[in-house]
């Protein structure tokens, strides 16, 4: 199986993720992650999708969604070219004795600790799968109580010939630069 990570430029109204979702769930596709935040442009949605499946399934997930109405634009975000970065909040139980440790391991990836409570510590930590996995190896052996994680946000490297007007004013003429 294969991992696609897609950025949909999507318009910013109501029930667009509603129909992007029900796009995945009719025709049994699961989704990993799923990321969605207003661009620099307010009428404008970045959602960033991943997925896994075969590569026949894989391309007709674009094709499918390059049909939704309120799509602008899709931009496969591939390992080489792309960074994907996440957010993981996790809260590990902890006495007095077992705070050293755990503040150590937290130190080593660079993340941040943000609650402290008598029996617990909750740990922020951002980055890409292979930093969050670590991690949470290194965490196992403490009793995590619960994870939280925000999914998968990438943008592809570089700069490219992006600029959302123009997209825009694309998909009106029915123009679509990926095909």
């Amino acid at each position: 199986m294969e991992r696609l990570v897609l950025s949909i430029l999507v318009d910013n109204s109501a029930g667009v993720l509603s129909r992007v979702a029900g796009l995945f769930s009719r025709r049994g596709y699961n989704i990993d992650s799923l990321t969605v935040g207003e661009t620099n442009d307010p009428t404008v949605s970045r959602m960033t999708v991943s997925a896994r499946g075969e590569p026949a399934t894989l391309a007709q997930i674009k094709k499918q969604l390059r049909k939704l109405e309120d799509v602008i634009e899709i931009f496969p975000l591939d390992d080489d070219h792309s960074v994907y970065r996440e957010l993981v909040l996790i809260k590990v139980e902890a006495d007095h004795s077992q705070r050293p440790d755990i503040v150590s391991i937290v130190n080593i990836f660079r993340a941040q600790i943000v609650d402290v409570a008598p029996n617990s510590l909750v740990v922020e930590v951002t980055g890409d799968q292979n930093k969050i996995h670590g991690i949470l190896t290194m965490l196992d052996t403490f009793n995590i109580t619960e994870i939280v994680r925000t999914g998968i946000a990438g943008i592809g490297r570089g700069l490219d010939d992006f600029d959302i007007e123009k997209m825009k004013a694309k998909k009106n003429r029915g123009v679509n630069k990926y095909g």
